[in-house]
């Protein structure tokens, strides 16, 4: 099993910035990869930025070029820098790990969430 928790949540205004953190613990050794995923009222659960145990990176274009997905190395600790927030950034935050068997069946691990509220 792997555990997920993160910090760093808050209320913020527009513009503003934040970091939230995500420690990994349990087995480690079983991560492919990391990533932030958030949900709004109402919405489902969308993809943030992700990052492999090779470095690469991916983001939804909504956040491109505002947020920056970073690993001390990737498999303990995970952090996700939001710059130049937007009332539409507000949701709760998911960390997210998984792993991809020899089948390419998924497994995914989330945290408890943490809440990011931008006001305006």
């Amino acid at each position: 099993q792997v555990q997920l928790v993160e910090s760093g949540g808050g209320l913020v205004q527009a513009g503003k910035s934040l970091r939230l953190s995500c420690v990994v613990s349990g087995n480690i050794a079983r991560i492919n990869g990391m990533g932030w995923y958030r949900q709004a009222p109402g919405k489902q659960r969308d993809m943030v930025a992700t990052i492999t145990s090779d470095g690469n990176t991916d983001y939804a274009d909504s956040v491109r070029g505002r947020f920056t997905i970073s690993g001390d190395n990737v498999k303990s600790a995970v952090y996700l820098q939001m710059n130049n927030l937007k009332p539409e950034d507000t949701a709760v935050y998911y960390c997210n790990a998984f792993h991809i068997d020899v089948s390419d069946y998924r497994d995914d691990y989330w945290g408890q969430g943490t809440q990011v509220t931008v006001s305006s």
